[in-house]
C-alpha cells in the first residue's frame, strides 16, 4: 500500500505535508547527514530469525540497530541547544527561560475533572505502553535522583563548581504557595545521559539522547531488553518466566535491590524484579505488569498442554510471540482509537478494517521514538492521572481509596487482602482525568514525598526535560506540523485561549521561546481526538512508524514466521477484559469494553463468558484431551 500522509490532513486536506516543510525522508532519522558511529553494537550480520530478538537488534535487516536498545532518539525538527551542542536553550533574547515550577503552577493547576467516558485504566495502558518504548538513560522516573543538585536543605542550587556536571536544577519561585513554606528553592533534576557521553557522539554536533529500551511494542517491560535480564527472568523450563508463588498467586521475583529502588517499611514488603526498572513506580502499573507476567506463564502452560514435544525455548519464544500479539492488537485496535479516534487511524494506514494479513511494512520507516513524542506529547496524557486509586468490591461498590503518592514505588499494597482486585476493579470503574491542562497536585507537588510533607513537581519535570533534550520549540513544531508560524503571541489563538496567551506572554519574553510540551497542551483538541494538531501530528507518526517499522508486527504476513490466519482471528478476540478476567487472583466479571464504564450496553458479564482466544490454533499434530478443562476458567 502506498504510505498515506504522516500527520493530520484534517487540518488542510491533501496537504503534502513533508514536502511543505522542506523535510525530506532522510531528516527523519538520526543518519541523515551521514551516520554517526551507534551507541551500541548491532550484530555484524543479521538471520532471518524466525522470532523477534530481546534487543531490538536485527529487526530491520538492512539497519540492524534501528530501534535497538541502546540507541538514540529520533528527531522530526533540529535539536535546539543554547550553543548548537549541549548547553540548555535559553530565550532568543538571551534572556533565561522561564521557571518550570513557575510555568506548572501558573498553566497546569490542580481542577478535578474526570472523564465523562473512559476507566483510569486507559489512561495506566498509556504508560504501559509508553515504558515499553522508551526510558531516557541517566534516570528511571522511578525514585528521587542519587544526584544531589541542590543545598542538603533544597533552599538553593549547588553552585556549578560544586554540583556534578549533569546536574540542571528546576528553581522553585520565592514565592510558591506549597514549597515556599518549606523554604524550598530548588527541585533536584539530573539530566539524561547522551551519545557524547557514552564516548559515540562527536562532541561538536548537537547531543542525542539514548534510549535503554527497545523501540517496539514488544513487551519489553516484561521480558527485558538484554539477554542477560532475559536470562534472569527466565525459569528454563515449560516456557516459563521465574514467579513467586505466595497465597497460591503468581508475583514477580524479589528484586535484589530493593532499597535502592522501593520505599518499604520492612525487609519483608514486596519490591519486584521485572524486565523494566520502573515496575514498582505505582501499584496500577505494577498491577497490570503482574498480569502480563501471568499471563505469559498461562500461555506456556495451555502451549505445553497442547504440544508436550516443543521443549522449554520453543514453549518461551511462541508463548512470548502470542503474548505480544495480544498486546498489540489491544494497544492499536481497542486503546489507541480513543485517543487519535478510528477514522483518524485508517486514513494514516495506521488500522485497517480488513482481517487476515496486512502486509505493510516498510524497511525505509525507522522506528526509533520521536524525542517530540516520548519527551512532550505522550507526556501530555500525565493529565490523565487521578490523586487517589479507587478500591472496589466485585458488585462494583467502593469501600476506601489510596492516596496517589502514599502507594509510589510501593508495590506491596498488591499483596494486603485483595488488593490486586479491588485496585483492578477500580481501574475499570473509576474514571481518569480529563485530557486538558489540569493536573492533580499528586504529581505537581507531592510526586515521590516518601513521607515528607512536599515531593517533585512532574509537570515542572516534563518542561525541564524538554529543554534537557534541546526539544525544538511550541512555534517551531507548529510550523512543521502545517500550522502558521507565530510571530506575536496573538498569533497562537488558532489554537489556544485569550486566556492562557495572555499567561504564556507573561511567562516567556517571546513566541518563539514557548517550550513544546507547553503550547501543545493548551491547543484546543481536534475533533475525535484527545489532544491538539501538534501533538496529534508527532502521536500519529510515531504509531505510524511503530507499526510499520516493525517487521514482526502480528498483522504482517511477510514476518519471517507469520501467524496463520486462523491463529489472527484468535488473536482477534482478546480484550484487555480477557487480560483482566485471566490473571486478576478472583475477579468474576468484567464489562466487554474494559476502557469503557460498565453500563446497559457494556454490562458487567461472567468472566466465562468473554471471548477469548482459542489457543488450538497453536496445536501441531493430535488431538489435546480437555482442553477447555484445562483453561480453568473462571
Amino acid at each position: 500500500r502506498p504510505r498515506p500522509p504522516p500527520v493530520a490532513t484534517y487540518l488542510q486536506p491533501g496537504h503534502n505535508f513533508l514536502q511543505a516543510t522542506g523535510y525530506g525522508g532522510a531528516e527523519l532519522h538520526p543518519l541523515a547527514a551521514g551516520p554517526r558511529p551507534e551507541c551500541v553494537a548491532a550484530p555484524a550480520a543479521c538471520t532471518n530469525n524466525k522470532y523477534r530478538t530481546l534487543d531490538g537488534s536485527c529487526n530491520n535487516l538492512r539497519r540492524p540497530s534501528w530501534g535497538m536498545a541502546g540507541t538514540r532518539y529520533a528527531r522530526l525538527v533540529p535539536a535546539k541547544y543554547a550553543d548548537g551542542i549541549h548547553a540548555p536553550p535559553v530565550s532568543v533574547t538571551g534572556q533565561p527561560l522561564p521557571s518550570g515550577r513557575a510555568i506548572s503552577v501558573v498553566l497546569f493547576p490542580d481542577v478535578d475533572i474526570k472523564d465523562k467516558r473512559w476507566t483510569l485504566l486507559t489512561m495506566q495502558w498509556g504508560q504501559i505502553i509508553t515504558h515499553d518504548m522508551s526510558m531516557a538513560m541517566g534516570n528511571t522516573q522511578a525514585k528521587p535522583y542519587a544526584t544531589e543538585c541542590c543545598s542538603p536543605d533544597g533552599s538553593v542550587a549547588l553552585p556549578p563548581e560544586r554540583a556534578p556536571g549533569v546536574c540542571y536544577p528546576i528553581l522553585i519561585p520565592r514565592n510558591d504557595p506549597v514549597f515556599a513554606p518549606h523554604r524550598q528553592g530548588c527541585m533536584n533534576f539530573v539530566r539524561s545521559t547522551t551519545d557524547a557521553m557514552q564516548g559515540c557522539g562527536s562532541g561538536y554536533e548537537p547531543a542525542e539522547q539514548l534510549s535503554t529500551v527497545t523501540s517496539y511494542l514488544d513487551l519489553s517491560l516484561v521480558y527485558g531488553s538484554s539477554q542477560a535480564l532475559s536470562d534472569m527472568l527466565r525459569e528454563f523450563r515449560g516456557g516459563r518466566m521465574v514467579v513467586e508463588v505466595r497465597r497460591g498467586r503468581e508475583y514477580p521475583p524479589a528484586n535484589p535491590n530493593r532499597t535502592e529502588v522501593c520505599d518499604g517499611e520492612g525487609p519483608g514488603e514486596a519490591c519486584y524484579l521485572a524486565g523494566d526498572v520502573r515496575v514498582n513506580q505505582n501499584p496500577q502499573l505494577t498491577l497490570l505488569q503482574v498480569m502480563l507476567l501471568r499471563e505469559h506463564n498461562r500461555v506456556a502452560g495451555i502451549l505445553a498442554h497442547l504440544n508436550p514435544h516443543w521443549d522449554d525455548e520453543t514453549l518461551f519464544q511462541e508463548a512470548r510471540r502470542i503474548c505480544i500479539a495480544q498486546y498489540q492488537f489491544i494497544s492499536y485496535h481497542e486503546w489507541l482509537p480513543l485517543f487519535l479516534g478510528g477514522d483518524n487511524l485508517r486514513r494514516h494506514g495506521i488500522l485497517y478494517k480488513a482481517q487476515g494479513h496486512i502486509n505493510d511494512y516498510r524497511e525505509e520507516v525507522e522506528p526509533s521514538v520521536l524525542q517530540g513524542h516520548a519527551t512532550a506529547a505522550f507526556r501530555y496524557f500525565h493529565s490523565l492521572i487521578a490523586g487517589q486509586l479507587d478500591l472496589v468490591q466485585e458488585h462494583r461498590n467502593s469501600y476506601g481509596a489510596l492516596r496517589f503518592s502514599d502507594t509510589l514505588n510501593r508495590p506491596a499494597v498488591l499483596e494486603q487482602g485483595d488488593g490486586l482486585d479491588d485496585l483492578g476493579r477500580g481501574l475499570t470503574t473509576q474514571p481518569e482525568q480529563a485530557s486538558d491542562q489540569w493536573f492533580t497536585s499528586e504529581i505537581t507537588d507531592f510526586l515521590f514525598r516518601s513521607g515528607r510533607p512536599f515531593g517533585l513537581d512532574l509537570r515542572a519535570i516534563d518542561v525541564q526535560r524538554g529543554r534537557d533534550h534541546g526539544l525544538a520549540s511550541y512555534n517551531d513544531y507548529r510550523q512543521f506540523c502545517g500550522l502558521k508560524r507565530a510571530h506575536s503571541f496573538h498569533d497562537f489563538q488558532d489554537q489556544i485561549s485569550p486566556e492562557n496567551i495572555e499567561k504564556l506572554a507573561s511567562l516567556y519574553p517571546h513566541p518563539d521561546d514557548v517550550d513544546f510540551t507547553v503550547g501543545g497542551s493548551l491547543e484546543r483538541h481536534v475533533p475525535g481526538t484527545e489532544a491538539g494538531p501538534t501533538f496529534n501530528c508527532l502521536l500519529m507518526e510515531q504509531f505510524y512508524r511503530t507499526r510499520v517499522g516493525d517487521r514482526y508486527f502480528f498483522e504482517s504476513g511477510n514476518s519471517p514466521y507469520p501467524f496463520t490466519p486462523e491463529q489472527l482471528d484468535e488473536i482477534r478476540k482478546y480484550s484487555l477484559a480477557r487480560l483482566i478476567c485471566e490473571n486478576s487472583d478472583n475477579i468474576q466479571a468484567m464489562q466487554p469494553q474494559a476502557l469503557n464504564f460498565p453500563a446497559h450496553d457494556n454490562p458487567l458479564t461472567p468472566c466465562d463468558q468473554l471471548p477469548s482466544p482459542d489457543y488450538r490454533a497453536w496445536q501441531e499434530a493430535g488431538p489435546a484431551p480437555h482442553y477447555s478443562s484445562y483453561l480453568g476458567r473462571k
